[in-house]
């Protein structure tokens, strides 16, 4: 059995900002991981084109900034080598291949008990502590729906964290499935690549340039979000203009209403709605069924293709393992608690980086809660 004040769960960059955060208040701490590196997602699960999608200082991390050298916009692989420098400069040593199967409070000894399995050892460690920091994230277990007939479908099935690039798939007939950030940028790398690409939208979208949102985060700061919502609409009208056209639609709700509200972000276009006005990417209704390689939609046309590529999002596990909790996190992980009041539980149990805010909001808990923890040590 191992113990140290804090016990941090998940070393994304959530887990690296609390730990960060902790390590300026000389607050000791264990960090568990159960990938074989820090900031898997981004490593060894993220398409190769991947940008950020907010300016550079909506994204980086307490107490180290990012190189003035990088663009407003950073790739994947620019935040990977932000990320080995923060892990170094803050001297971060994760416990790796550790899966975490039960966590739970003592109320006699006032710690908690975290088990872990190792994937190397196959053994069950034990780790205690006063605090516990939910760190796994957002982004936890690759979420693939269940539809009539998919187990029948020949070609090759792939969630959105195995895909890297699109040039294995010039020429071919490929359906992705899912409107959010990531289904659009994965259509529009298929399509430059070759590919005779379809998406999937099955609900109304709003679809914003990086500048709208840059500008609707700064107006935030000073006038009220309906208003801002409002002028976001305004200008998504008049640079894409009528989305009927191309099967597509406007929520009534506005942009940035919908992330506080259900955590959903605007698409920050790219390049792929061009490409969806010249009809080099399909855009298609829900699916009904699968049969064989034709893939029914709820239009009752069918459309034969050799792959399928689900971004469908993720799902968090938190349920399964964190017991005696009724008060911080619902059943999907996600804080029950409205912000700004969401990173802190009772008994010493805090989680970053589940508002819903992106790495801006995962740096806003992970203060928090650090300096949360220095006040009850004292």
């Amino acid at each position: 059995m191992q113990e140290q004040p804090v016990i941090i769960i998940g070393a994304g960059p959530s887990g690296l900002a609390t730990a960060a955060s902790l390590n300026l208040h000389s607050i000791p701490y264990i960090i568990l991981e159960r990938e074989d590196c820090f900031a898997s997602l981004w490593k060894k699960y993220a398409y190769d084109r991947l940008h950020l999608h907010l300016h550079k200082q909506f994204c980086q991390l307490p107490h180290l900034p990012f190189p003035h050298s990088y663009p407003r916009f950073i790739s994947k692989q620019q935040f990977v080598s932000y990320l080995d420098d923060y892990v170094s400069h803050f001297k971060i040593t994760p416990l790796y291949c550790r899966c975490v199967e039960l966590a739970v409070f003592d109320e006699i000894t006032k710690e908690w008990t975290v088990k872990v399995r190792n994937l190397g050892s196959g053994e069950v460690e034990e780790f205690r502590g006063r605090f516990l920091v939910v760190a796994s994230g957002e982004a936890t277990d690759p979420y693939t729906p269940e539809i009539e007939g998919l187990k029948s479908f020949p070609g090759d099935v792939l969630h959105s964290t195995q895909f890297k690039n699109g040039k294995a798939f010039r020429d071919k007939n490929v359906l992705v499935v899912g409107s959010g950030n990531s289904g659009m940028e994965i259509s529009m790398d298929l399509a430059n690549h070759g590919a005779k690409t379809s998406i999937v939208v099955r609900s109304p979208v709003h679809i914003l340039s990086r500048e709208m949102v840059y500008l609707g985060l700064n107006l935030l700061k000073y006038i009220p979000l309906n208003m801002v919502d409002w002028l976001m609409v305004m200008l998504s009208k008049l640079v894409y203009r009528e989305l009927s056209k191309y099967g597509l639609s406007r929520p009534k709700e506005g942009p940035f209403f919908m992330k506080v509200a259900d955590g959903k972000y605007p698409v920050l276009d790219v390049g792929t709605y061009s490409k969806i006005r010249s009809r080099e990417i399909q855009v298609l209704p829900a699916i009904l069924s699968v049969k064989g390689n034709e893939v029914v939609f709820e239009n009752a046309e069918s459309h034969a293709f050799d792959t399928i590529v689900f971004c469908t999002g993720f799902k968090r596990s938190t349920h399964i393992w964190l017991k005696g909790d009724d008060y911080l996190l619902n059943d999907d992980g996600i804080p029950k608690p409205s912000f700004p009041n969401h990173w802190k539980g009772k008994n010493g149990l805090y989680c970053v980086g589940l508002s819903r805010r992106g790495l801006y909001g995962a740096g806003f808990d992970a203060r928090n809660i650090a300096d949360d923890i220095k006040s009850l040590l004292k």
